[in-house]
């Protein structure tokens, strides 16, 4: 799994089991390999390059998860089935049908001599539904005892059980927009949220970014860097705060739209995952600005559920069982996506 943050590639050696009618996992190894300066720039930049360079790089990013995959499993015990590989996202245009996740099957197969399983995305948007969020499914079939998950990525999205059916949506930019603060003074990433911590909210900044189209919009629906570059990031660029300030209200910002969007009704138990979850100050607006009930998992499920849940998605595409929803995506009916390439 690569994050919109672009923070690296996260690997785990996941086991499922079906019984009783009920599924259950173990995830046996997992680990990060960080991103090097050159591939974080390298995708960072791949919206603005032409059509053979973005080709190559494709192909290029599939022989690096495959080796870092092949190095991965070589160093555990663990003898997989299948690679499920969701791929780095660089365009996502539901509008237009449109979704790209590059790192070419062929050449991860080819570099672990295993079947691999990615490209979750596109027949959603064939079948015209948002192709996001696909976490969902696996929200209900492994996760059922929480009312709602929560994940705080580079965008934060959310899935829950709604008369009877599964919705889930992006509900705002998260950590995409953070780190990126962040990165242009030098750090990674506002450890425990400490300079937001410092900061005062700009309440003007707070109502423009609260008062954008997207969060009036029903669900289905999803967002993509284009949005973000086209609706969010003006605002931040014209505000003209300082960095502590700015932390500070995207934090407030991402608290009141989270909680906006599990309703308040109503008291959920609600499991929060995803690298946001770090950022204690950000945890801490999003306890106080509702009234649910939040339940912070192991490091593992934070930090590696979104590969779990693809690995998942691969399992019942292997079986060739549903592992879209109709309900989440907007798509004109449940599914079974995924592509699969199999080894020379």
């Amino acid at each position: 799994m690569s994050g919109t943050s672009l923070d690296g590639l996260d690997v785990a050696a996941c086991e499922f089991f079906f019984e009783h009618g009920k599924w259950s996992f173990n995830i046996l190894h997992c680990h990060t390999y960080p991103y090097s300066s050159e591939w974080t720039e390298k995708l960072a930049g791949l919206p603005h390059v032409d059509a053979l360079t973005f080709s190559l790089v494709n192909v290029e990013y599939g022989h690096l998860l495959g080796k870092l995959t092949d190095s991965f499993i070589k160093s555990t015990s663990f003898r997989p089935q299948f690679i499920a590989s969701h791929g780095h996202t660089v365009f996502h245009q539901p509008g237009n049908r449109l979704t790209v996740q590059i790192g070419d099957g062929s050449a991860i197969a080819a570099e672990t001599n295993l079947p691999v399983i990615c490209d979750f995305r596109s027949a959603d948007l064939a079948l015209g539904g948002q192709g996001a969020p696909l976490v969902p499914v696996g929200d209900r079939l492994l996760f059922s005892e929480y009312d709602a998950c929560l994940n705080l990525g580079g965008f934060a999205n959310v899935s829950l059980e709604s008369e009877g059916k599964r919705i889930a949506f992006d509900i705002c930019p998260a950590n995409i927009v953070l780190n990126r603060l962040t990165s242009k003074h030098g750090m990674l990433y506002d450890k425990d949220g400490d300079l937001a911590r410092s900061g005062y909210v700009d309440t003007h900044l707070l109502e423009k970014l609260n008062n954008l189209a997207y969060y009036t919009l029903k669900h289905p629906k999803s967002l993509g860097r284009e949005w973000l570059e086209t609706n969010f990031l003006p605002l931040i660029i014209n505000s003209n705060g300082s960095l502590e300030d700015l932390l500070r209200t995207i934090c407030d910002h991402i608290a009141i739209q989270v909680n906006n969007s599990l309703g308040n009704n109503r008291s959920l138990t609600v499991m929060a995952t995803g690298g946001g979850t770090h950022n204690l100050f950000l945890m801490e607006r999003i306890r106080l600005c509702g009234n649910h009930q939040w339940v912070i998992p192991d490091q593992a499920w934070i930090d590696f559920k979104e590969a779990l849940v693809f690995a998942f998605l691969g399992v019942l595409r292997w079986r060739r069982e549903i592992n879209v929803f109709q309900s989440v995506t907007g798509s004109r009916s449940d599914h079974s996506g995924g592509a699969i390439y199999y080894p020379v």
